[in-house]
């Protein structure tokens, strides 16, 4: 276990899906809620354990269960490449947990695990006006293509951060 700020990060197991997964789907269903006034969305197999064990448990990602004061929150998977061009698959937080600036010692636990990264790559929703303040104005990561812009349930934002 490592801690940073009043969180720890465990590494990702297969126990942990059954804890985390229901964390997930509270937390992507709260979005979808908030920004598609519509009862339950995320990605394919948020709300039954198959996403987490296609990537949180996938060989060439790393992956944490992030506690906090010993109860489990959420998680975060990233993929770490030779370049050092890495990508940051995704954070969750449950939503008791969210808008408290956890999200942000979360990042920064991950930038400080790899210094030796030149730059960030992640995506996410177009809809979730939320992720976008997140990662851009928190997180310091910048839009650098929309796919598919006009469309509501399909749009993609790509981001990127220069490291330093």
């Amino acid at each position: 276990m490592e801690v940073y700020g009043d969180l720890q990060f465990n590494i990702f197991n297969e126990e942990d899906i059954n804890v985390l997964t229901p964390i997930m789907k509270r937390a992507f269903d709260e979005d979808t809620q908030r920004h598609l006034n519509q009862p339950t969305g995320g990605p394919d197999g948020y709300d039954n354990g198959d996403f987490l064990r296609k990537y949180a448990l996938n060989p060439a990602s790393q992956a944490y269960k992030i506690s906090k004061d010993g109860q489990p929150i959420g998680a975060v998977i990233v993929w770490i490449k030779e370049n050092n061009v890495n990508f940051l698959g995704n954070i969750f937080l449950d939503p008791e947990f969210q808008d408290k600036g956890l999200g942000l010692i979360i990042w920064e636990f991950i930038e400080s695990k790899y210094p030796a990264t030149v730059k960030w790559y992640t995506d996410t929703p177009g809809f979730s006006r939320r992720n976008h303040n997140f990662y851009v104005n928190k997180c310091g990561f910048k839009v650098v293509k929309i796919k598919n812009p006009r469309d509501k349930y399909n749009g993609t934002y790509i981001m990127e951060k220069q490291m330093k």
